[in-house]
């Protein structure tokens, strides 16, 4: 099968915003998108009967992604949509879905009152066992969010695309992730700010002798690595503006703020291929739940 952007849907608002989320990048990189819906087989006595009026389980399974497809090819014409049913177990089936994908993309809901979304167990699951990049959209995640506001601060999908952003450790920064990252800014035409958090030294409380600050040493060291790290990329990208951010504090925290700026935050998960377990990791798990942008989860060894 060809490769294609895959979204796994089941008829929810974060479903649909993903959906919306997948054709835009689709548009940008000449891929179908695949709408794979995944139902749980119900006794045949219970799929027959009716649901909503005269409609059973059967008929309202399939009008979820027929829909879904009609009114993608409406808002986007020049991308082909292709519609799957499935049954079994939800991250099952999307698992094996997203080993014919370029990209997989999943809906995330907003947790009312909270600073944060709502990744669920399905989707924290799928995450864990995917190893094709997986792309996390929240519920009413609209084109616009994605782009500068125009002149007078209207939201518009006509302006240029707010950055990129990627959480890196200079210390072992993976090719996979931070490639992914420049390809992702590029297609948009927009920066990439790479954030990199770091914990002052334990010797920074020091006074070495008049004149020397230890904690600004080691801040300059940090951005000095982060910069030697970010060297070759620069030079496989050189149309892509790179904006580093080197700062002490919470690496979770940083991306959380920088989301709120951002078109879409890139952060990435160690493979661990241990069948116990979940594995996402403490910062990208943050992430997920409290990015306000779109996340890109790019697994790595």
């Amino acid at each position: 099968m060809a490769r294609t952007i895959t979204v796994g849907l089941d008829g929810s608002a974060e479903s649909r915003a993903a959906a919306e989320w997948a054709a835009r990048e689709a548009e940008l990189r000449g891929l179908p998108v695949r709408l794979v819906h995944v139902w749980q087989p119900v006794p045949e006595p219970i799929a027959q009967a009716p649901l909503l009026g005269t409609q059973t389980q059967q008929q309202w399974i399939e009008r979820i992604p027929r829909e879904a497809a009609e009114g993608l090819g409406l808002r986007h014409p020049r991308v082909e949509v292709r519609t799957e049913l499935r049954s079994g177990t939800p991250s099952d089936i999307l698992v094996e879905a997203a080993r014919e994908a370029e990209l997989l993309v999943l809906g995330s809901r907003a947790l009312s009152g909270l600073g944060g979304f709502l990744v669920g167990s399905v989707g924290q699951a799928v995450v864990a066992r995917t190893e094709v990049p997986v792309i996390l959209v929240r519920a009413g995640e609209q084109a616009a969010d994605e782009h500068v506001p125009d002149p007078v601060g209207v939201p518009s999908a006509a302006t240029a695309f707010r950055p990129v952003v990627l959480g890196l450790d200079s210390a072992g920064p993976d090719g996979t992730v931070v490639d992914f990252a420049f390809q992702e800014a590029q297609r948009r035409a927009t920066d990439l700010n790479v954030v990199q958090a770091w914990n002052a030294s334990p010797y920074s409380v020091y006074t070495v002798g008049s004149g020397f600050e230890p904690h600004e040493e080691f801040a300059r060291e940090r951005a000095e690595a982060l910069a030697g790290a970010l060297r070759p990329w620069r030079q496989k990208y050189p149309d892509v503006r790179v904006v580093e951010v080197s700062r002490p504090g919470s690496a979770a925290a940083l991306l959380a703020d920088a989301s709120r700026d951002a078109s879409l935050v890139v952060v990435g998960r160690r493979v661990r291929r241990s069948p116990f377990g979940v594995h996402i990791g403490a910062v990208t798990h943050a992430v997920m739940h409290h990015s306000t942008a779109p996340v890109a989860v790019v697994a790595h060894d």
